[in-house]
């Protein structure tokens, strides 16, 4: 079996464990803000030691840095932690399977936009599979209607669709910036690329958020740190989660990956039924469903 098909499948779970965790210190203990910066923090320095315990093993040097792959690894940097942002703000609107669902529009984008940047094309199947994921994220974006008539409008154009896309979009961005990046290192092999990118990454993503927290949430960083052991397991789920995209990404098109990755879903709806103890309606399974047939159709348009 491929690398990256391994990495990616183990990328979707520690992914699915660390959106649970990240669930749970929203609302409980953290803002949207201090929930996001919680994954960093915790997992920038394991992501450091994971590289250097690599260097040593493998006996290798560390890679060259173009001026690419800086630009690539802070722009995905900066995407990932505002579409982070926006699933943590997707957790209080709606439930935790179609939070993370509506996330997924993430694998539809990424094909689009590793079209423009790097050049990687999909075939006609992925026109298809916009049109049947679009429709699937409008089933799953439809908010409860309780006791009162919600105009076409209302159904279609809210907050959690709104939030839902835009997370998509910018997990697409950082994906392709990050497939990007681990393609501009210059020598080392996958493993070592992956993970100096990642540190690179971790390390934006702590440090601008964490100067925007001292500056706008004061007294929020403390409580992310006072909220240690969930917070470093989510860490640690986080690390290991983005070593393997990294790896995957450093090893296959961001749309094979994406597309694989969808696999979160499996793991997503177990969660949400087993241990959340959630229910989902028909509308929102039957949304899910398209949206799994449209990442199918991506992943057969990319076969050559």
């Amino acid at each position: 079996m491929p690398v990256w098909i391994i990495a990616t499948v183990l990328a979707a779970f520690m992914q699915n464990l660390r959106f649970l965790l990240q669930r749970h210190l929203k609302v409980t203990t953290l803002s949207t803000m201090g929930a996001t910066w919680a994954r960093f923090v915790f997992s920038m320095p394991l992501a450091a030691l994971a590289l250097g315990l690599w260097l040593v093993l493998s006996g290798q040097g560390l890679p060259g840095a173009t001026p690419a792959f800086w630009a690539y690894a802070v722009i995905g940097a900066i995407a990932q932690m505002l579409a982070t942002a926006c699933v943590v703000v997707l957790f209080g609107r709606r439930n935790f399977a179609v939070g993370v669902t509506l996330a997924k529009t993430d694998v539809i984008l990424a094909a689009l936009i590793g079209l423009v940047v790097l050049g990687e094309a999909v075939s006609a199947p992925a026109v298809v599979a916009i049109m049947v994921g679009f429709a699937g994220v409008m089933l799953l974006s439809d908010p409860p209607r309780g006791d009162v008539a919600l105009s076409w409008k209302a159904r279609l154009f809210n907050a959690a669709a709104g939030y839902g896309v835009l997370s998509g979009f910018l997990f697409g961005v950082s994906a392709v910036c990050y497939r990007g990046a681990t393609l501009s290192l210059v020598g080392g092999d996958e493993l070592l690329r992956a993970a100096v990118a990642l540190v690179v990454a971790t390390t934006v993503q702590t440090v601008t958020l964490g100067l925007w927290l001292a500056q706008s949430e004061p007294g929020q960083i403390g409580r992310v740190l006072a909220s240690w052991r969930i917070s470093g397991l989510m860490g640690l789920a986080s690390m290991l989660g983005s070593l393997a995209w990294f790896t995957a990404f450093a090893l296959q098109t961001a749309a094979y990956v994406k597309a694989l990755g969808q696999i979160e879903l499996v793991f997503t709806f177990l969660v949400s039924v087993f241990w959340l103890r959630e229910r989902s309606s028909w509308q929102e399974i039957i949304g899910a469903i398209l949206l799994v047939i449209s990442v199918l159709l991506i992943f057969l348009g990319t076969l050559r």
